[in-house]
């Protein structure tokens, strides 16, 4: 079982191409080097990620996406098996594939930017009712949320005082930021997340 997440930029169109460069990085970081990911059509991509992992990477591209304002992200997250895995991503087949274009093509119609499908109906009912929660607040990251969001997620095991040092900025300002994103809150939605797709996926 993978995840597969299909996104594209908002609005690419109108803004500046600083994004694609972020966007390269990031998918970088969250394919781990293996480089499951693709870039197509100038501006949709598609990555592979952990299953369990999916909620914390579409944070993590959101925010490094964010970081260019007003540029911004919508992602669809399938979770399912593979049929066929080829060399590139897009012409691999299987649930994974259908259920991430089915949550993406769900998108434009619920009026949201992230959405989750995987073979389970109920799961998908009540993660997709705390994603729309979450995206209250990711929506509207400024620039300094976002950044601060993508800086402790590529450093989870540090303290705020650490992420001041590397940041340049004060505790109390990269504190203010976090809150401001309400990162707590997320990375608790993050563990739920992972707790119930583990239930699902051992039964």
């Amino acid at each position: 079982m993978i995840g597969i997440i299909t996104g594209d930029i908002v609005g690419s169109r109108k803004i500046k191409d600083s994004w694609l460069l972020s966007l390269k990085n990031a998918l970088k970081v969250v394919s781990e080097q293996n480089n499951k990911w693709e870039i197509y059509r100038g501006d949709s991509f598609q990555v592979e990620v952990e299953p369990e992992n999916a909620i914390k990477t579409a944070a993590y591209l959101k925010a490094c996406i964010r970081v260019n304002k007003p540029a911004d992200v919508r992602m669809g997250i399938g979770i399912g098996e593979v049929k066929n895995k080829r060399k590139k991503l897009s012409e691999s087949s299987g649930d994974a594939f259908i259920n991430s274009g089915f949550a993406f093509d769900s998108l434009k119609q619920a009026k949201v930017n992230l959405a989750i499908k995987t073979d389970f109906q109920d799961f998908d009912e009540e993660i997709n009712v705390l994603i729309k929660l979450a995206l209250i607040t990711m929506d509207s990251w400024g620039l300094v949320a976002a950044e601060m969001v993508k800086l402790a997620l590529e450093n989870e095991n540090l303290v705020q005082s650490e992420l001041a040092n590397i940041s340049g900025r004060t505790q109390s300002s990269v504190s203010e930021a976090l809150k401001r994103a309400h990162y707590s809150e997320i990375m608790e939605m993050d563990k739920l997340y992972r707790k119930k797709l583990n239930q699902k996926i051992s039964k």
